[in-house]
């Protein structure tokens, strides 16, 4: 099994979230977060003049996957929907997961998914 953490800009997350479903991908979670990459916010001019938002407003998606070799077809699902080709477009992080439990049934493995 692996985990996607996925960082997306949040007017992203409907075009994600349906092509995930059209995968077959039903289960996720989401969180708000705040954070900056290597820009380190971003300048932004109004009425006061210039000012800088250090801590960005982004979703955090995280999804949980069985290894049956659709890891690269929804890595490119996210890309697709989230890309805008700008600076602050996010991140997806791959990791291994060791091992899963349903607690409701006692379920361990693939099968909790």
């Amino acid at each position: 099994m692996k985990k996607l953490e996925c960082y997306v800009r949040p007017e992203k997350l409907e075009p994600i979230k349906k092509g995930l479903f059209e995968l077959g991908i039903k289960g996720m979670s989401i969180s708000n977060v705040k954070g900056h990459g290597s820009q380190r916010g971003i300048k932004l001019v109004g009425r006061a003049g210039e000012y800088c938002v250090e801590w960005i407003e982004k979703l955090k998606l995280e999804i949980i996957i069985k290894d049956n070799g659709q890891l690269d077809e929804i890595i490119n699902c996210i890309i697709e929907n989230a890309k805008t080709g700008k600076p602050g477009d996010g991140k997806i992080f791959i990791i291994p997961v060791e091992d899963a439990i349903r607690i409701r049934t006692n379920e361990k493995g693939e099968s909790c998914l």
